[in-house]
């Protein structure tokens, strides 16, 4: 049985944990993904980081397939829309605690080349983010 991906349930929780405990909500955003929707000169190496505090945003929607808002950029309202897969992760601003997203496979196929992670030998390119509790 196929499941939805677990990542906009993860990122609900964390956010609601992030913001229970008096801290700041940002989420790390991978800006050349497609269908992103931010202000382009916050990009900085391909990423933007994006402060979804509730006194910070209006209208946050945090969904199955995307994360929406409306924030301030400069002083300008501006629609932010982020595709689930995009976020890189959420993390709380005042200490870092939260969590970094694996890229996500478009399917559950395995590798082409034939190499199963679970054999030692991974195929992903160093430098990829994995799953992992930041601290």
């Amino acid at each position: 049985m196929s499941m939805s991906p677990s990542r906009p349930y993860i990122m609900r929780a964390l956010y609601e944990w992030i913001v229970d405990n008096g801290c700041t909500p940002y989420i790390l955003v991978d800006a050349k993904f497609q269908n992103v929707m931010v202000p382009e000169q916050y990009v900085k190496n391909g990423q933007i980081v994006l402060n979804i505090s509730p006194t910070a945003v209006m209208d946050l929607d945090i969904s199955n397939t995307a994360v929406a808002f409306n924030g301030r950029f400069g002083g300008v309202a501006t629609d932010i829309y982020v595709p689930v897969a995009a976020v890189i992760g959420i993390y709380a601003r005042e200490n870092g605690q939260g969590m970094v997203f694996e890229a996500e496979d478009p399917d559950d196929t395995p590798p082409p080349d034939g190499t199963d992670p679970a054999a030692g030998t991974d195929p992903r390119p160093e430098g990829r983010p994995s799953l992992k509790i930041v601290k």
